[in-house]
């Protein structure tokens, strides 16, 4: 698979970009995928040298949690750490935007996923710049301190951020799941149609559906100020869920491929003592 023409490596438009592919035997390939993520990340926390941050975003049903169960389904539990950042709290209001998500990055060795992550600091509250007064920053005292500018600031603050961690051996990795207006539709839809799945149905789902272009403009302004060489961006076309998880693993797989992790090797002195190790255990 070529997985460069995911990358945003120039400046994009989002509506050149499908928001659907079908490949052949996605879940197949997706099952052999993950038992080598699952060897890699063994391997990187032997080592002990780096982090992995997966930053993933989407529109509402775009496939996040489920993308997420079946990526990582064979890497080791505590080599794992999903965060899902919702709406934040009094305790993270009284800190700077980005406080809470420093503080759930994963430590070397392990692989942390933000479901939704930092960037909702300039996607849902440039969509609904109200919800900024929450954080009682000095300079700003009235929507009309919340302009572009504003924004692209913190884009820049969010770039400093990420180049930090990469500098320091987080591979940061960023996935924008780009799901159509359609398929968005079928699948709330399927929500309210199947008696199990009401539970996944809000009526905010449809507040925010007639926000859509809105949302598509700040995410193609973000994908484009914001995927960079050490934090890139890719658009994974989401509509097929089996070959979007198929295509984010590859992603992965191939990102990672360039770090070439390896376990320590014993210190010389007991390497040549193994035999010795082992007539112990053996004759105890």
């Amino acid at each position: 698979m070529k997985t460069e023409k995911y990358r945003v490596s120039s400046a994009i438009k989002l509506q050149d970009f499908n928001t659907k592919e079908v490949l052949e035997d996605a879940e197949k390939s997706l099952k052999k995928l993950r038992k080598k993520i699952s060897k890699m990340q063994d391997a990187m926390y032997a080592e002990g040298k780096y982090s992995v941050l997966i930053c993933l975003q989407g529109m509402d049903t775009s496939g996040k949690d489920s993308l997420i169960r079946e990526v990582f389904k064979d890497v080791n539990a505590r080599g794992v750490e999903v965060h899902s950042f919702k709406v934040p709290t009094e305790l993270e209001l009284k800190h700077d935007f980005m406080w809470r998500h420093y503080i759930a990055l994963p430590a070397k060795g392990k692989i942390g996923v933000f479901n939704r992550t930092h960037y909702e600091n300039v996607l849902v509250t440039r969509v609904h710049p109200e919800y900024v007064f929450g954080e009682n920053i000095p300079t700003v005292k009235s929507l009309d301190d919340l302009d572009d500018a504003f924004y692209h600031d913190r884009m820049d603050r969010i770039n400093e951020f990420e180049s930090h961690l990469a500098k320091n051996g987080t591979i940061v990795l960023k996935f924008f799941l780009n799901l159509s207006k359609e398929e968005q539709k079928n699948r709330l839809l399927r929500r309210l149609n199947i008696p199990e799945k009401n539970w996944k149905f809000s009526a905010g789902d449809l507040k925010e559906r007639k926000l859509w272009d809105k949302y598509q403009f700040c995410y193609e302004d973000l994908l484009n100020r914001t995927s960079k060489e050490n934090a890139p961006w890719f658009i994974i076309p989401a509509d097929d869920k089996p070959s979007a998880r198929y295509i984010l693993a590859e992603i992965l797989k191939k990102e990672l491929d360039k770090y070439d992790f390896r376990a320590p090797e014993l210190p010389a002195k007991d390497a040549a003592r193994i035999e010795e190790f082992k007539n112990q255990l053996n004759n105890e």
